[in-house]
């Protein structure tokens, strides 16, 4: 990353992609975290007795985390020096796969089971 005018940039460079830091620590744990939970999320969503009683706040909740992914995912492009190249990465690749089963539930109702897709990311 340039130095010059991007301060900002580098700063969120080094918080989500470099873990040797204490904030990129603290960022990976809680990443990590959210992912588990989300994935929690999903698996309870598909239990029928569990998705009768608490369907609607399990749907709230795991578009509460797609968004936070979304934006998790769009920082990642915007912070590093070539964004279509970690995009087709397998990291970034996997970032996506994580998102777009969500996404396409609007779709193609029935197809946000395959969001357990996410636990790949930890």
């Amino acid at each position: 990353m340039d130095k010059k005018g991007n301060g900002w940039r580098n700063r969120l460079y080094v918080i989500i992609f470099e873990a040797d830091t204490t904030a990129g620590k603290w960022f990976d744990i809680l990443l990590i975290i959210t992912i588990l939970f989300s994935v929690l999320v999903v698996m309870l969503d598909s239990v029928e007795t569990v998705n009768r009683s608490i369907g609607k706040e399990l749907s709230i909740l795991e578009w509460g985390f797609t968004f936070l992914f979304t934006v998790e995912y769009v920082l990642r492009l915007i912070c590093v020096k070539t964004p279509f190249r970690y995009a087709i990465s397998f990291m970034g690749l996997v970032d996506l796969l994580a998102l777009v089963p969500t996404y396409l539930s609007l779709l193609l109702p029935g197809s946000q089971y395959l969001m357990v897709i996410r636990v790949l990311r930890v």
